[in-house]
């Protein structure tokens, strides 16, 4: 059965529509004087309340510049790192900005929620969009905060190897030993390995020795260990003292530098007093811990040579050392020029690779 466009029934428009706004609904029916009166007082409430939202802008933009400035300081007193303090800074800014925004715009009568909404949409949307961005976002943060390395250090990580030039927020750039810069993103140095050869103060230095199999190895072995000990780089027997002697050779070099050029006050001397009392009962409670806890508080690190491996045609000797980070390859180099140039002259030959040959006479 077909309907004529004349059985249609009509619809009656209701008078107030959906999108009408309240404030306009309430002037209908209204007289022409109420009509001015009532939108006099909407204009002057509107404009009491942009009053008051300029007056909040200021204040709230005077107390942000304090807490910017205030943390600046903070952060610049306790010397934290430079790419930290920036990225700190920058967050705190953007998110007491945020604040002032949200606040300016509900006290000027708009509804916050829609804003609130369409702020969370349009994040669901960039997070999607920059997943990867993201998350190196988010390893650039945990780096900064939780520090495996800084600036300065020299890191070795998927596949590269180098010092570490600048952390920045979604990548890492270190310089190679070749000055090449890479730049690594943040994201993978987050949840990857990391050799952070800068990290430990004291590094073992490893040499390997081809002897003849003629060599007398007692007297090899004496001979070694006679130079390691004339060089001051070489840890002699635990770390701590070397750790000791540093200090007193620095303190030494300050005060006579002090000495030199004026005598201490009153203040300084107490200063270092104070200074000095803390330290050993940081050292004594540190202690107390160690042993609590069965761990021995200092390690024998003193010169080892050993025979490592009787090869086809030679001995090889193996060497080990400690000596402090800065002075690693220093001291790497320095005694493979001595081992090649010294050991000679006390005796001692390098063989090459050589093949007995026996002949029958059949």
């Amino acid at each position: 059965m077909f309907l004529s466009q004349t059985d249609i029934p009509i619809v009656p428009i209701p008078e107030n529509l959906p999108d009408q706004s309240k404030w306009f609904s309430e002037l209908k029916g209204l007289g022409f004087d109420d009509a001015i009166t009532k939108i006099a007082n909407g204009i002057v409430n509107f404009g009491f309340k942009l009053l008051i939202a300029i007056l909040v802008f200021y204040v709230g933009r005077f107390i942000i510049r304090k807490l910017y400035k205030g943390t600046l300081n903070v952060m610049t007193k306790r010397r934290m790192d430079p790419s930290l303090t920036t990225f700190v800074l920058s967050l705190i800014k953007m998110v007491l900005y945020f604040i002032l925004i949200i606040t300016i715009i509900g006290i000027l009568g708009i509804e916050t929620s829609s804003f609130l909404a369409l702020f969370a949409s349009a994040g669901v949307a960039i997070g999607m969009a920059l997943s990867g961005t993201l998350q190196n976002f988010a390893g650039g943060v945990l780096i900064l905060l939780l520090k495996p390395y800084k600036v300065g250090d020299y890191i070795e990580t998927q596949g590269y190897s180098g010092t570490v030039k600048s952390i920045q927020l979604f990548s890492t750039v270190i310089n190679t030993v070749d000055n090449k810069a890479i730049i690594i993103p943040n994201g993978g140095l987050s949840t990857g390995t990391i050799n952070n050869f800068s990290l430990e103060n004291y590094r073992r230095v490893d040499w390997n020795i081809g002897l003849s199999y003629d060599t007398d190895y007692a007297k090899a072995k004496e001979t070694i260990l006679a130079m390691l000990a004339e060089d001051d780089r070489v840890v002699k027997e635990f770390i701590e003292d070397d750790k000791d002697y540093i200090e007193d050779n620095r303190d030494h070099e300050n005060n006579s530098s002090v000495d030199d050029i004026e005598h201490p006050s009153l203040y300084k001397r107490i200063k270092r007093r104070f200074h000095r009392r803390t330290t050993v009962i940081h050292q004594s409670l540190t202690e107390d811990i160690e042993m609590n806890a069965a761990i021995p508080l200092k390690i024998n690190r003193a010169p080892f040579v050993g025979l490592s491996e009787m090869g086809d045609s030679s001995i090889t000797i193996t060497v080990r050392a400690w000596t402090h980070s800065s002075n690693y390859w220093p001291l790497f180099f320095h005694f493979n020029e001595r081992f090649y140039t010294e050991l000679p002259q006390k005796g001692f030959a390098f063989p090459f690779p050589q093949l007995d040959v026996h002949l029958s006479n059949q």
